[in-house]
């Protein structure tokens, strides 16, 4: 009786340390997640500078900017947990902050321009660290992945609702490139 008892006991005791190893597995994700959130909301709160900054020497370039504005609101009106949305809604917004830059080589006076220079530079420190958040992302739902299908964790999991995570990748080639921007 008393060896039945420890058997259970042992079996309670592995149970709650795979749920608590899922539990920091799912939070590590968010805050993952939390990071890149960061990161993409101080991208968008730059290109209205950005946006600005160009207009004053390119008003004719009218729907370059309306494409970044929509593609930025768009991006901003994805629902909090939808990795895959926001991933393809970012993509969208780098291509069209790419037609952005590429327009401000037409205009050597832009090109020029302190402010313009200084935003351009920011907005390449916030691309980095982007790239470093959907990593760390990435790395955290790989984690908790692993945890979620390995077995005997995948039990645990299965009977607590833990499941995977997506990764925050873009599916489009053309999305992948990171405007580039020559002076």
């Amino acid at each position: 009786m008393y060896i039945a008892l420890a058997i259970i006991a042992a079996i309670a005791i592995y149970v709650v340390f795979i749920y608590n190893g899922l539990v920091t597995a799912r939070q590590m994700k968010e805050e993952a997640w939390s990071g890149i959130d960061v990161q993409l909301k101080r991208r968008a709160d730059l290109i209205p500078n950005l946006i600005e900054t160009v207009k004053g020497y390119a008003a004719h370039e009218r729907s370059t900017f309306e494409e970044v504005v929509a593609m930025r609101n768009r991006a901003q009106a994805v629902p909090a947990g939808d990795v895959e949305g926001r991933a393809q809604a970012e993509g969208l917004l780098s291509q069209a902050l790419g037609k952005l830059f590429a327009l401000a080589e037409a205009y050597p006076d832009l090109k020029a321009n302190q402010g313009f220079l200084e935003l351009q530079a920011s907005l390449e420190t916030i691309e980095g660290e982007i790239q470093m958040s959907r990593r760390y992302y990435n790395g955290s739902a790989r984690d908790l992945n692993v945890k979620v299908e390995s077995f005997p964790s995948n039990l645990v999991a299965r009977n607590f609702g833990f499941t995977k995570a997506p990764f925050f990748e873009i599916t489009n080639e053309a999305d992948r490139a990171v405007p580039t921007v020559k002076f």
